[in-house]
C-alpha cells in the first residue's frame, strides 16, 4: 500500500495548507458522485479521505511518522513483526529492533538462542527447545490477528442556501449509494461544519463507517454574514432620509417593516433584532442595516437645493479640519 503522502500526491514534509489544497483537487476528482460507474475511483476517494483525516490530525501524523500507526490509522506490531522471512546476508528480516534496525544472528553455525530476550519482552511466551518447531525458540510466538476492521468513512460536500443556514433548515444529502437522508444544521453552523452520519460509510467486518458531510454555505447576493450577524447596505430615498418613515426591509426569515428615523444620513446602522444566525448557544444574532442614501438626479431637485443652500447651512466636514 502506498504511503499516505504518495496517497495525497504530497511530499512528507509539507504542510498543513499543502495537505488540505491537495485532497480538495482529489476529492474533487474522485467524489462518488461524479464516479457512479467507476468503483475504483470510489475505494481512491475513500484511502485519500483516510489519508487526509490522519495527517490532518497533528497527534495521528506524529504517529504515522514515527511507523507507530499504519496506513489505515491501526497500531503497527511492536518491533516490526510480521514483515516477513530471512533476507540476504544471514539478517532475520521480521524481526527488527526499537529503532528499525533487523536482529543480526551470528553463531559457530547454528542461529544464537534469542528465547531470553523474548522471555524478558513477553513474559516468557517464547520457549527453548530443539529445532524450529512448537518447541523451538520462536515457537511460543504467533501472529496476533488483528481486530476486525468498520468499513472507511466516506466525506461529501453539501451547498447550503445562506437563508437555510442562518434558520437552521433541514436540509436532505444524496449519498453515493443513491441513499437520501434527511439532516439537522447544528447551531452555530458555519462554512467548513462537518456532520457526521453514523453508519452511513463504507461496509466492513465491524459495521459500516460513517458518512461526513462538510457544510458549504452559499454566499449571498445582499447579505453577509458578520460572526451570528448579518449585514445588509439598504437604500433609501432622499425623501425617506430626510422625513423619516417605515420602510420594507427583507431578512432571511422574509420581509419586515423598518423605522427611518428623520435626518437619516448614509452609513447610518440601524438593528433588527434575532434576524441573523444562530449561535452555538441557541441564541440568534441580529440583522444590522446600513442606510445608503440615494440621491437621484433630478432637475427640479436640484432646483430647490439651490435655493436651500443659501440659508445658513452647516459644514458637514468641520470635524475633519477643512
Amino acid at each position: 500500500m502506498a504511503d499516505l503522502y504518495s496517497q495525497l500526491n504530497v511530499a512528507r514534509g509539507a504542510s498543513e495548507a499543502e495537505i488540505k489544497k491537495a485532497y480538495r483537487k482529489l476529492a474533487k476528482e474522485l467524489h462518488p458522485d461524479k464516479n457512479k460507474d467507476n468503483p475504483k475511483a470510489t475505494e481512491r476517494f475513500s484511502k485519500v479521505t483516510r489519508a487526509y483525516d490522519i495527517l490532518t490530525d497533528k497527534d495521528k501524523r506524529a504517529q504515522y511518522d514515527r511507523g507507530e500507526i499504519d496506513e489505515e490509522g491501526n497500531p503497527r506490531m511492536p518491533f516490526g513483526f510480521g514483515g516477513g522471512g530471512a533476507q540476504p546476508g544471514g539478517r532475520g528480516g521480521g524481526f527488527r529492533g526499537p529503532n528499525g534496525e533487523p536482529f543480526e544472528f551470528t553463531g559457530g553455525g547454528e542461529a544464537a538462542d534469542i528465547s531470553d530476550l523474548f522471555e524478558g519482552l513477553f513474559g516468557g511466551r517464547g520457549r527453548r527447545g530443539g529445532g524450529g518447531g512448537a518447541g523451538g525458540p520462536f515457537g511460543g510466538f504467533g501472529r496476533r490477528s488483528a481486530p476486525p476492521q468498520k468499513g472507511a468513512d466516506v466525506a461529501y460536500r453539501l451547498e447550503v442556501p445562506f437563508e437555510d443556514a442562518a434558520r437552521l433548515q433541514g436540509q436532505r444529502v444524496t449519498l453515493g449509494s443513491g441513499k437520501t437522508l434527511d439532516i439537522k444544521l447544528p447551531p452555530g453552523v458555519e462554512d467548513g461544519t462537518k456532520i457526521r452520519l453514523a453508519g452511513q460509510g463504507e461496509p466492513g467486518p465491524a459495521g459500516n463507517g460513517d458518512a461526513l458531510v462538510t457544510i458549504a454555505v452559499k454566499p449571498h447576493r445582499f447579505f453577509r454574514r458578520e460572526g451570528d450577524n448579518i449585514r445588509l447596505d439598504l437604500p433609501v430615498s432622499i425623501d425617506e432620509a430626510v422625513l423619516g418613515g417605515k420602510v420594507r426591509v427583507p431578512t432571511v426569515d422574509g420581509p419586515v417593516m423598518l423605522s427611518v428615523p428623520k435626518g437619516s444620513t448614509s452609513g447610518k446602522v440601524l438593528r433588527l433584532k434575532g434576524k441573523g444566525f444562530t449561535a452555538k448557544s441557541g441564541r440568534r444574532g441580529d440583522q444590522l442595516v446600513t442606510l445608503m442614501v440615494d440621491v437621484p438626479d433630478d432637475p427640479e431637485l436640484a432646483h430647490v437645493l439651490e435655493g436651500w443652500s443659501g440659508r445658513g447651512k452647516s459644514n458637514p466636514r468641520a470635524g475633519l479640519g477643512v
